[in-house]
C-alpha cells in the first residue's frame, strides 16, 4: 500500500470529507502483461478480443469495435499493464490517457457511465494511482481526485436502482474501497461496509456460490474482494461482518468447480479464464480442505476418483434478474481426467457475446439431452424483462448414490420438457471407485400431470461436447475414442445405438469461438426412450 499526498480540494466532498489526498492504493490481483503497454504506446488497444488503431488520436472519441471493447476501454483495467511495464513512457501514457478520459468522457453517456463500468474504473484508478500520478503536477492531481469524487457520487446514486447481480455487487465494493482510499468519516466508512455486508448476504449463498449459479462470479468477485479485505485490515477499520467468512466460502466454491487442469467448469455463463488469473486468486486460499461432493444451495454434483472429475448441473435456473446470464443446461455435465478436459459444455463466449451469447445459452450447447431441438428453458426476448430465463425446469429431484466401495453417483430428473412434450428427463451417472469407468443413463419418462405430446418421429438427442484439444476417432469395435494430446484416451460406447461424430463449436476459448467435435446419440422417442452409455479409460500406450 502506498500513500499519495494531493493538494487540498475544498469545493469537492465525498462521504462528507474533503479528499485532499489518497490514503492507499489497493493491490490489483489481475495478471499484467507489459507487452500490452507497448501496444498502447504504439496507439493500438488490444481489448476484449479486438484491436483499435488510434493512430495517435484519442480512443475515447472513436467508435469502438464492439460494446465489450467499449466497456473494457472505459473500465481502465488495462492500467495494470502500464504499471507492469514500469517505464517513463508507460507512466506518461497512463497520465495522458486518464487525463484525456476526464476531458472527453467525464460528462459523456454510453458505456463509460454504465454503473458496472464506472465501478471497475474507480477500482482501477485507485489501484493504479501510483502509476497515473507519478511525478505529475498539482493541477492533474486535482482533476484526477475531482473525477473520482464525481464517479463515486454517481455510483452512490445509482446503486439502489440497480438490479441484483454481480454488477451491483461490484458497485458496492467500489464504494466501500473509495471510503478507505480517500478520507472519509468513520460513519461513512461504516455505512459503506454495512451496505456491502447487505449485498454479501443478499447475493452470496451459504455454500459460497453466487445466486446466479455462475461459478465464475466467485473468482471475479474475489479479485476485488481480497484487496478490499486487506485494506480494511491494513488501515485498522472494521470490515463488513460477513466479509471474512464470505471469502472462505467462495474459495470453497472455486475448489468445487475446478477441473483437473485448473479451469472452471462451464456452467451458467462461465467463460474461459487464463490459468494465471485463477492462480493469482487461489494463492490466497488459506482455508484448504477437499472439495464438497455437492453444493446444497447452488445445486451441483461432483464425482471424483482416480484423477477423474465429473461436475453436473442438477438445479433450476435462478429466477428473474439473476438469470440474465444463466443457461438452459439442466442435467448437463463435464468430465476431466489427468490434465485434460474431455467432455465440456460449449461455455459462454469470452468475447462476441452479442453474436454468440444466445446460442451458447441453448440446451444444445450443453452436454445433456434435447427433445426435438428444443431447449429445456427459453431466453426471453422481451426488452422490458431483458434476457432472463423463462419456462425452464420448476423441479429438479436429485439422489446421491455413494457406496462404501468408493463408487460414486447420482440420479436426477427435471421437468423442463413437461409443459411442451409431457416428458421428464432423468439422468444417472456413476463413477467407479478407481475412476476408470463412467456409466450413464438418460431416460425420458411420461409425466403423471401432463399429457404426452409427441409424434411417431419426434426426435431426441444426447450431446457430449468435446474439448477442442481432444481428438475423436473410431476403433474396430465401433467405439468412439477420445484422445488427449498426451496420449490419454477414453472409449465411448452407447448400448444398442451407434453414436455419431459431428462438428461443433466451442465458445469458451480465450482466442474466441473455435471448431471442435461432439458425440451425438440421435433417437426417436417413440421407438426408445431409455439410453445407456459408458466411458472407459483405456490403458496407457506407454
Amino acid at each position: 500500500m502506498r500513500g499519495l499526498s494531493i493538494g487540498r480540494i475544498d469545493t469537492w466532498r465525498v462521504f462528507g470529507a474533503a479528499p485532499d489526498r489518497l490514503l492507499v492504493a489497493p493491490t490489483d490481483l489481475r495478471i499484467a502483461d507489459p507487452y500490452v503497454a507497448q501496444e498502447i504506446h504504439a496507439g493500438r488497444f488490444p481489448l476484449a478480443g479486438e484491436v483499435l488503431e488510434t493512430e495517435g488520436g484519442s480512443p475515447f472519441v472513436m467508435a469502438p469495435p464492439s460494446r465489450g471493447f467499449a466497456e473494457a476501454l472505459h473500465g481502465f483495467r488495462w492500467l495494470r499493464h502500464l504499471r507492469a511495464a514500469n517505464t517513463q513512457d508507460a507512466f506518461d501514457n497512463a497520465r495522458m490517457l486518464t487525463d484525456n478520459w476526464i476531458e472527453t468522457s467525464g460528462g459523456a453517456a454510453g458505456a463509460a457511465w454504465d454503473p458496472h463500468v464506472t465501478a471497475k474504473r474507480v477500482l482501477a484508478w485507485l489501484s493504479h494511482s501510483p502509476t497515473v500520478l507519478k511525478r505529475q503536477d498539482r493541477g492533474f492531481y486535482k482533476r484526477f481526485v475531482r473525477s473520482l469524487v464525481q464517479q463515486t457520487r454517481y455510483l452512490r446514486r445509482k446503486a439502489p436502482l440497480m438490479r441484483t447481480g454481480e454488477s451491483r455487487f461490484r458497485v458496492h465494493m467500489a464504494l466501500a474501497m473509495a471510503t478507505l482510499a480517500m478520507p472519509a468519516s468513520p460513519a461513512a466508512i461504516k455505512a459503506a461496509a454495512r451496505r456491502l455486508d447487505q449485498e454479501l448476504t443478499r447475493q452470496l449463498l451459504s455454500d459460497g456460490g453466487h445466486a446466479s449459479r455462475n461459478p465464475q462470479v466467485a473468482m471475479t468477485v474475489l479479485a476485488d474482494l481480497l484487496p478490499l479485505r486487506q485494506t480494511y485490515l491494513n488501515l485498522g477499520h472494521t470490515p463488513p461482518k460477513t466479509l471474512v467468512s464470505s471469502v472462505d466460502r467462495m474459495f470453497q466454491t472455486l475448489r468445487f468447480f475446478r477441473h483437473a487442469d485448473g479451469a472452471l467448469a462451464l456452467f451458467n455463463g462461465c467463460a474461459a479464464q487464463p490459468a494465471d488469473r485463477m492462480l493469482s486468486v487461489m494463492r490466497y486460499d488459506e482455508s484448504g480442505g477437499e472439495p464438497l461432493k455437492h453444493t446444497p444451495q447452488m445445486h451441483y454434483q461432483r464425482l471424483a476418483a482416480g484423477g477423474t472429475i465429473i461436475l453436473a448441473d442438477t438445479g433450476c435456473a435462478p429466477s428473474g434478474e439473476l438469470s440474465t446470464t444463466a443457461h438452459a443446461g439442466c442435467l448437463s455435465f463435464e468430465m476431466s481426467s489427468g490434465s485434460n478436459r474431455f467432455i465440456v459444455n460449449c461455455g459462454a463466449p469470452t468475447f462476441m457475446r452479442s453474436r454468440f451469447g444466445r446460442l451458447a445459452r441453448a440446451t444444445a450447447a450443453h452436454s445433456t439431452l434435447t427433445v426435438d431441438d428444443t431447449s429445456s428453458a427459453m431466453v426471453s426476448t422481451s426488452r422490458f424483462l431483458g434476457p432472463v430465463i423463462v419456462g425452464g425446469p420448476r423441479t429438479v429431484e436429485v439422489q446421491r448414490r455413494d457406496e462404501a466401495s468408493g463408487q460414486q453417483g447420482f440420479v436426477a430428473r427435471h421437468d423442463g420438457f413437461v409443459r411442451r412434450f409431457g416428458l421428464i428427463h432423468e439422468r444417472s451417472i456413476t463413477l467407479s471407485a478407481n475412476g476408470n469407468v463412467i456409466s450413464g443413463r438418460d431416460r425420458l419418462a411420461e409425466s403423471e400431470r401432463y399429457k404426452l405430446a409427441i409424434e411417431q418421429k419426434t426426435p431426441a438427442a444426447i450431446r457430449f461436447h468435446i474439448h477442442p484439444k481432444i481428438t475423436l476417432s473410431r476403433d474396430h469395435e465401433n467405439r468412439i475414442l477420445l484422445t488427449a494430446p498426451g496420449g490419454e484416451a477414453w472409449a465411448f460406447r452407447c448400448a444398442d445405438i451407434v453414436a455419431d461424430i459431428e462438428e461443433d463449436i466451442f465458445f469458451a476459448d480465450l482466442a474466441g469461438p473455435r471448431l471442435s467435435g461432439q458425440i451425438v446419440v440421435h433417437f426417436a422417442i417413440a421407438q426408445t426412450s431409455d439410453i445407456s452409455w459408458t466411458l472407459t479409460r483405456l490403458p496407457s500406450p506407454h
